[in-house]
């Protein structure tokens, strides 16, 4: 189970609605469909929101690794979830990102990411840079 390392870390909440295209057969968003949910919120905060405050988005960043505890099925629903995000560990070339999509009452899907900071043109790793690194710990 992905354990909540930071309780006090700042958080980047996404709402993040949930669609009839993410309903399976048994009446519950589908286990893979989660993975987007995360994909949307870590886009929000590593792309959107800096771009919405005039600041470079990140660059070059892949997924190492995703890991997903499911807690409770999420149904069809009008009102969005919330995927609450915040940075667990920094490292020179990568970082983690621990996730809850919850609502007010109860928590769906507890995830994490380790994401590296990634040189597309020359297909390497690369080191995260100072400002890259600044906001992170906004939310550590």
């Amino acid at each position: 189970m992905v354990e909540r390392s930071l309780a006090r870390a700042s958080k980047h909440v996404f709402p993040r609605t949930v669609r009839f295209a993410d309903i399976d057969s048994q009446g519950h968003v589908n286990n893979v469909r989660f993975l987007d949910y995360l994909e949307d919120a870590r886009f929000g905060m590593l792309h959107v929101d800096l771009h919405k405050e005039g600041e470079e988005t990140f660059k070059g960043l892949v997924v190492a690794r995703h890991e997903i505890d499911y807690l409770r099925p999420l149904s069809f629903r009008a009102d969005p979830v919330l995927v609450e995000t915040w940075v667990t560990e920094i490292r020179p070339v990568r970082f983690t990102l621990d996730y809850e999509i919850r609502d007010d009452e109860e928590v769906f899907v507890r995830a994490r990411s380790v994401i590296v900071a990634y040189d597309v043109e020359n297909a390497t790793p690369r080191r995260l840079s100072q400002n890259e690194l600044t906001y992170l710990r906004r939310f550590a």
